[in-house]
Order: C-alpha cells, then structure tokens, then sequence
C-alpha cells in the first residue's frame, strides 16, 4: 500500500492529477476487503486494486469523471441479483467505494511587482492558488506590499528561475516593468511544463518579443500557446480591472477551457516567421 501514497505524493508534486479509490463499505462476500485501494491517474494507468473485472472497470471509468469534475462521489456494487451472475461478480455481496480527486495545489507565479500584480495576487489567494512573486527590487517585493504571497523572491529574474518548481499545476504571469524583461521571462517560461503562461503588451509588443525570441531559436509551437495579449477581453482599462480578465482567464484554463476562439481571434496576433534563417541544432 505505500506504493500508493507514494505515487500520490509524486502526482501532487509534479502537478498531475489522479482519482483514489476506497472501499469503505462491504456486506457478504467481496472480492476485495474494506479499506482495499486503487489509484486511477490521469493516463489511464492504476495502482493496486478493487476487485478486478467489472468492478474494476466500472471505478476506473467513473474516475475519469471524478477527475474532470473535481467532485468525489460513492459507487455502490451489487452483486447478489441475477445482473450480477451475467457481469461475472459470483461474490454474492455489496461493496461501496468511495472515489475522490486527488489534485495539486495551484501555484500563481507573477513576474513583476507592479499594480497589476497587487490585484492578481489578492484575487488569485481568494481562489485558492499558491501566490509567489518576482521582482528584482526589494521595495515592490516585500511582505507589507504582497501580504498575500505565500513567497517571495527578490532576485533579478535569470537567477530567480532555477528556485522555481513549475508542473502542470503552474500558472505563469508575466507583468514585469519593461519589454526586455518580459522577453526575458517569456523566454524561459516557454520551456517550463506550466498549464498556462501570459504575457502582457500590446499586439505590436507581443509580435516583437515574439520575433525576437523566435530569431534566438525559440519554438514557434510553444508561442502559439502563450495567453498573449493577456487576459479575456473585457474592456478592462485599470490595473484593477486588467487583473480581473487575467484571473478569469486563468480560472478558465483551470477549470479545463482555454481563451476562446473569439478571445484568441481579437487578442493574439499571429506568431512571425524568422525573417533570417536559425539554426535548430542542439548547442553543445
């Protein structure tokens, strides 16, 4: 059984996600006994066991749900009656399992300490993420300023990164005071495995930085799926209300959706092409 609890440790810490099966309930004959475990992640592979067959079966397809949903819920089998016999459950009795989404605690990395980052960081502590700032100047990044950030870093941002566990459960805003640094963090962040990665600037900056980072042989396919210009249109114009269109996208891609098509259409332009050829073999 500690395979299981170690696995779950690995899922949360690599922002994965995964469902656990309990058997808290058994009447009769069963084909597992109560407190019997099965870990369902979200590839499709499991952990130990509930019985086998139908049963079996069954758990792992309503672990899908549970994941999407985020919801746990009760699966009762009956396999006394007649419909048992026909499904191969010749136990003769009655199991309830308990299913519950096992999730990672969503990490809000927020590059850049301004105005904008003041308001992403209360609202994104109201919806429950983890709230780390970055900034290389001690006076905007400080507990008085963010009190809450559940941490902070006062670094310039190159050296900042290697500090930075980032998974599936991260979430990277990009918010600094100027291009070079924005370019500068896009840069790194595009290697990183987050779920979402934002940039603020306008149409023009975005084209710019992206056609910079492009030139240094950065990956067009990882740009195309950067939120930027960040946030859903709402014709947000105070820092205040351009923190809420980035938190709404945010809590969006968290809940399994992306920026929408006609969001997508008005906001980002187009990844350029490299105007002067790059070569894409790896350095030494």
């Amino acid at each position: 059984m500690a395979d299981i609890f170690e696995e779950i440790v690995k899922v949360k810490r690599e922002g994965g996600e995964a469902a656990l099966a309990t058997i808290v309930i058994t009447r009769g004959s069963t084909p597992r006994e109560q407190g019997s475990k099965m870990l369902i992640k979200k590839d499709g592979t499991i952990i130990g066991s509930v019985g086998g067959g139908c049963t079996e079966a069954e758990v792992w397809q309503e672990a899908q749900k549970v994941m999407e949903e985020g919801k746990p819920k009760v699966l009762h089998f009956d396999m006394t009656g007649r419909s048992a016999e026909e499904e191969g459950m010749i136990c003769g009795g009655t199991m309830d399992v308990y299913l519950e989404p096992i999730v990672s605690q969503p990490t809000l990395y927020l590059f850049g300490g301004g105005h904008i980052s003041l308001s992403i960081a209360k609202i994104g502590k109201l919806v429950g993420f983890d709230v780390v700032v970055i900034d290389d100047r001690q006076g905007y990044a400080n507990k008085e300023r963010f009190p809450e950030a559940d941490r902070l870093i006062v670094k310039d941002f190159p050296l900042a990164f290697p500090e930075l566990v980032v998974n599936k459960a991260s979430y990277i805003v990009i918010v600094t005071r100027g291009h070079a640094h924005d370019e500068e963090v896009l840069e790194w962040a595009i290697t990183a495995p987050a779920r979402y990665i934002g940039m603020i600037g306008s149409k023009k900056k975005v084209k710019t930085v992206y056609s910079h980072i492009i030139e240094r042989g950065g990956s067009e396919e990882a740009l195309n799926k950067v939120h930027a210009p960040i946030g859903l249109s709402i014709q947000a114009q105070t820092p205040e209300e351009i923190a809420v269109s980035i938190m709404a996208e945010i809590i969006r891609v968290r809940r399994g959706g992306e920026a929408g098509e006609e969001a997508r259409s008005m906001a980002r332009p187009p990844v350029p092409q490299a105007t002067v050829p790059v070569s894409r073999d790896p350095q030494p």
